[in-house]
């Protein structure tokens, strides 16, 4: 059996963490939605420069714009949105079918606004105009300047999807705004029904940003001082588990802020509970098992967007049980842990938030410097 297609039974849905053109004209994206393996799809702005950059035909056509007077800038979104609209557009059954719950595409706000509210504000709300689809996510970034603009944003019927969360407590902050904003849109009068949003939180860059400080640690002669030797190996036994705890703990609050009085009252007048999605699904390490952050976070109202080599991986050899929920006091341990060890996952986390956004940062910049100029 089709591996992918039991998570449903779990109340988890597959989103493809993939776009090019191909997928979207050659049949790929249409096929994997009839079949029901995935029921939405995420891009960022790697994700985009790799199909800008993999495709002729996308290079001949920006160079007919740059002849007709765009900018290089212009000419990217004059491609890009197109096919945005046409995923969404193979999603709508979905959007429908699901009752708003799934069927969506996200498309990121220029990185160049992460430190911006009023800016964010402006360029969500150009984009939500010019895709103009009602099952389109606008990706924005938790920083300090991301969360406001969530707020202000729900409470104009925007559907946001908050990327880049590391951190309970940022994590926290990106529910708590999407509340207010619901809030917010009803005092005014507004309907919260088809307002959806997610909450992108990032698994594998967790793990290899501390395995990384767990190998530092453990290969300096200095360190031998600072922890004795049963310190040391529960350094070696927290590998690959950090991440998943994280989640899992994330999970726990996810389900706490959106229960009790404050949400059903919510609730009541239609609102759609944001929805955890675990983002950074491939393996970065080759020693773990492929589908390792996907098999364990398995569960009830939450979302795993996946990229191709690891969908792939799962539809042949994925195992299906209900692990998000399992043993969490023993699953969330490797936490403590880390605290008692004294390294600091807040300052991870913070520095993972601020490399994601210069690493997309980098991404588009490269994308808009590679655009070819028009040929005499």
């Amino acid at each position: 059996m089709n591996m992918l297609l039991q998570l449903k039974e779990y109340g988890q849905s597959v989103w493809l963490d993939h776009i090019d053109r191909d997928l979207i004209h050659g049949g790929g994206l249409k096929i994997m939605v009839d079949e029901g393996e995935i029921c939405g799809l995420t891009t960022n702005p790697a994700i985009l420069a790799n199909a800008m950059g993999s495709d002729a035909g996308h290079a001949r056509e920006i160079r007919a714009l740059l002849r007709q007077g765009h900018t290089p800038t212009a000419a990217y979104e004059k491609l890009v949105i197109p096919e945005i609209a046409a995923a969404a557009d193979m999603l709508r059954p979905v959007y429908e079918n699901t009752h708003r719950r799934d069927g969506y595409v996200s498309l990121q706000v220029a990185p160049a606004f992460a430190d911006d509210t009023a800016g964010t504000i402006a360029e969500t709300r150009r984009l939500w105009r010019t895709v103009g689809r009602e099952n389109l996510l606008i990706k924005i970034p938790a920083t300090e300047a991301g969360i406001p603009a969530i707020t202000q944003l729900t409470a104009e019927g925007i559907n946001i999807n908050v990327t880049l969360l590391f951190s309970q407590a940022l994590y926290e902050r990106a529910a708590y705004a999407y509340l207010d904003g619901l809030e917010q849109l009803i005092a005014c009068g507004g309907n919260p029904a088809p307002v959806a949003s997610v909450a992108s939180f990032f698994i594998s860059r967790l793990d290899t940003a501390v395995d990384a400080i767990i190998s530092s640690h453990l290969n300096q002669c200095g360190w031998i001082k600072t922890y004795n030797a049963l310190e040391r190996e529960s350094l070696r036994n927290l590998s690959g588990k950090v991440a998943i705890a994280n989640a899992k703990v994330a999970y726990e609050r996810q389900q706490a802020i959106f229960s009790g009085p404050r949400w059903d009252a919510l609730a009541a007048q239609g609102a759609q509970k944001q929805r955890l999605l675990w983002a950074s699904t491939g393996i970065k390490n080759p020693a773990y098992r492929d589908v390792k952050y996907i098999e364990e976070l398995i569960g009830p109202d939450t979302v795993t967007t996946i990229p191709p080599p690891a969908l792939a991986a799962f539809r042949d050899h994925g195992r299906v049980r209900s692990s998000l929920q399992e043993d969490i006091a023993s699953a969330t341990a490797p936490l403590s842990t880390l605290k008692t060890l004294r390294i600091p996952l807040d300052d991870i986390a913070s520095r993972l938030l601020s490399g994601g956004v210069k690493q997309f940062s980098a991404a588009y910049e490269k994308l808009i410097d590679a655009i070819p100029q028009p040929l005499p």
